[in-house]
């Protein structure tokens, strides 16, 4: 064997090194590619990326499997594809849209024309046998080059290590035009990014800065970048549009790329620190200060672990490998986003797109993708990182004071207004009644009473107060947000309540009571009215085509009450036809036209690819068959989670399905999110703890837990017996043992 294949052995062992820790390790639980492909039918999977990354990192350094990245899959990373086409340092993890795909570079070993460079297509086909990845650290070999690729990561800085093969030509491109592409499912395929300027600027022969604006999902985002290479550049090729800019070091411009040459005499190895800014260069350059001086690449793969050692250590579980893998590797794609979107300076760019300056110390985040994580996500958080709820409460609180009221779907800064409602709402509500330290109290819910009376797109609050309901004649939507905004003043109430505020209370009390105003008990379902009061005719149930819902349809809306389930059983007429209709839900598959793609994960019409039906499981304890629930609950988390790369039944929108999981296995579930309750299920580990912020431990024992025995024959929470199925935040807070006895 030759040295360099000697060499670069030794290269590809060593990401089982670096992976593989001791048996207290939590991060050898971790399997980044869980999500990252599609099933056998092509139904969606979890859309989340392998790459390195740091917990709500603004750098998340990941691999591109298609020459443009397309809506499925939104991270930019299929592990069906067979060609990497660069690694760039931003992606979003499991959304069901997509952005960001910025600042790509590309290692080759061959030199670089102006038609090549002006092509910009640099693929290298890649093997699953040649790639791993942990928390922190990926690794990758790219066959056409034979280049071996590592990747790790700070919180605001990719570090990226190249293996060249020996004597061969070293080349890294840079590319400031990626992008995105909507998928042809859903439109025609057509360039959905639109890079309004750029500038690619030579600082010296080790130091490439620039930035691009660009608006796609996010308008107007801002990327700054510094990069910096352990090995002098001797030549380079600068482009704008297809044109090369000679000698120049410096190119302005919309399509830029660069093509940057090093002497392969002065060694195989070459390091890359990019640090980013979403504010300017200055920022992009004391990022790259404070947190990557060393060139010490396995430095930052030890810092990365021992970071994420910490995060993940928050929760022991005690199960088998296969539960572990799901379990943890679901507690890293939850604690990887909302993302940090400030530089280590303070500074970020708020809504109105003007600099601001956070108290030093702090961190101002962004990437709330509300509409899917109030239900899961964000009181997991609060559970297990109460100091971090309590900072992105005050983000969106900041968020609200520029943009008027609090974010809908808030990415790089701004409010792309994706999907419906406003679910900052129950995130400040569950924070709020859940006590956690940290909160102003009455900023926060005067955030909430504004995002709530403050009409704006989706929400005509007059229309919602004269009418009692979303005409579909005067919103589009109307039966979807009619549900969805009740749960919303059923939160603003909540919170009301429990600070005395009487008038509010009855009012937003009130408003949370108008979804029954939807409901036909001819047909059982809520169903869509004209602004007379009159039911809209061509009424279907099982359509996903109804325009008065969205990403569902009547079957997976109609149990959309969580904040009054009483009353949703009242509507059938009391328990024995709510049972019934419940039921049926799970029991028929009858289909009516398309399904839409955000669906999957069926069982019956439960749709647990989809957030809408995440409760749904959970309803039989207000009915009286709790061990319907604990079935169910059973089935969905045996049924669509699984420790492969085809890990998961749909989107893991931002860690919600991840969280899904991680309560659903511990043995209660957060069915009223903006509460700071959760109600009992059905424990699936013999003991787990939670390591409480206050001090305290938390233990969820099932001494006689067999895979066998799901069903509970009774929960007590120190000794006392629990009969109502329902425990509260202070409760867990308080620390103990909550013991399942199974049967």
């Amino acid at each position: 064997m030759t040295k360099n294949k000697v060499f670069l052995a030794a290269i590809l062992l060593l990401p089982f090194f670096l992976c593989a820790q001791s048996t207290n390790d939590y991060t050898q639980f971790v399997n980044p590619f869980i999500g990252t492909q599609t099933d056998e039918t092509g139904a969606l999977s979890g859309s989340t990326f392998p790459g390195a990354t740091m917990p709500q990192g603004m750098v998340q350094l990941s691999p591109e499997t298609e020459l443009m990245v397309t809506w499925d899959p939104c991270s930019g990373y299929d592990y069906n594809k067979d060609i990497i086409y660069g690694f760039t340092h931003t992606h979003l993890s499991g959304t069901g849209c997509t952005d960001l795909i910025d600042v790509s570079l590309m290692p080759l070993c061959t030199a670089v024309t102006p038609e090549q460079l002006k092509a910009a297509d640099f693929g290298q086909h890649y093997s699953h046998d040649k790639e791993s990845a942990c928390p922190g650290y990926y690794q990758v070999l790219l066959q056409e080059s034979n280049v071996n690729v590592e990747l790790s990561a700070t919180t605001r800085t990719g570090i990226h290590r190249y293996t060249f093969p020996e004597g061969q030509p070293q080349t890294v491109v840079l590319d400031l035009d990626r992008g995105t592409f909507r998928g042809e499912a859903y439109y025609s395929k057509r360039r959905t990014y639109d890079v309004i300027q750029a500038q690619i600027r030579l600082v010296d022969d080790h130091t490439i800065e620039g930035y691009r604006v660009v608006t796609g999902w996010a308008k107007m985002r801002k990327v700054y970048f510094r990069a910096e290479f352990s090995r002098p550049f001797n030549q380079h090729l600068l482009m704008n549009g297809g044109l090369s800019v000679g000698n120049s070091d410096i190119v302005n411009g919309r399509t830029l790329r660069a093509a940057l040459s090093f002497d392969s005499k002065e060694g195989n190895e070459l390091i890359i620190k990019v640090a980013i800014s979403p504010v300017d260069n200055e920022g992009a350059r004391k990022n790259m200060l404070a947190e990557a001086q060393s060139w010490d690449f396995d430095g930052y793969v030890k810092a990365a672990h021992d970071i994420w050692q910490r995060e993940l250590s928050r929760i022991d579980i005690e199960g088998t490998e296969e539960q572990k893998t799901i379990f943890y590797t679901g507690l890293y794609h939850l604690l990887m986003q909302p993302n940090t979107m400030s530089d280590v300076d303070g500074r970020y760019m708020d809504t109105n797109f003007e600099i601001k300056q956070m108290p030093e110390g702090q961190t101002y985040h962004s990437t709330f993708s509300l509409w899917d994580t109030f239900r899961a996500a964000h009181p997991l958080y609060t559970l297990i990182a109460p100091d971090i709820a309590a900072q992105f409460v005050r983000d969106m609180v900041l968020h609200h004071k520029t943009y008027g009221y609090l974010p809908i779907w808030d990415l790089w800064g701004q409010d792309n207004y994706c999907m419906i409602g406003n679910h900052a709402i129950p995130v400040l509500a569950d924070a709020i009644l859940a006590e956690i330290p940290g909160i102003d109290v009455e900023e926060a819910y005067q955030a909430m009473v504004e995002s709530s009376t403050r009409s704006h797109f989706n929400s005509p609050f007059e229309i919602w107060e004269q009418y009692g309901y979303m005409p579909q004649t005067l919103q589009d939507e109307s039966v979807s947000i009619t549900m969805e905004q009740a749960f919303d003043d059923a939160c603003v109430a909540l919170v009301a309540k429990k600070l005395g505020k009487t008038e509010d209370y009855e009012r937003f009390y009130r408003r949370s009571m108008f979804y029954k105003n939807l409901f036909d008990p001819e047909t059982g379902f809520f169903r869509p009215k004209d602004e007379k009061g009159n039911w809209m005719e061509g009424f279907d149930p099982l359509s996903y085509e109804q325009p008065c819902f969205v990403e569902g349809n009547a079957w997976q809306y109609m149990w959309f009450v969580p904040q009054d389930p009483q009353g949703l059983i009242d509507l059938f007429g009391g328990t024995k036809g709510f049972l019934k209709k419940l039921d049926e839900n799970f029991s028929l598959t009858a289909t009516s036209g398309e399904v839409n793609g955000n669906a999957s994960g069926f069982i019956g019409q439960y749709a647990h690819g989809n957030e809408p039906s995440h409760h749904t499981v959970y309803l039989y304890n207000f009915a009286g068959k709790p061990e319907r629930t604990q079935e169910l609950v059973e089935q969905v988390r045996s049924e669509f989670y699984r420790a492969t790369p085809c890990g998961y039944a749909g989107n893991d929108d931002c860690g919600q399905m991840s969280a899904w999981y991680i309560f659903s296995s511990l043995g209660f579930y957060p069915f009223h999110a903006g509460s700071a309750e959760y109600v009992i299920g059905t424990p699936l580990f013999n003991k787990a703890t939670l390591h409480l912020a206050n001090g305290m431990d938390f233990v969820i024992s099932a001494p006689n837990k067999t895979p066998e025995r799901i069903h509970v024959k009774s929960v007590k929470l120190n000794g006392k017996a629990i009969k109502d199925y329902n425990i509260t935040h202070q409760e867990i807070m308080a620390g103990g043992t909550l013991e399942f006895i199974l049967k």
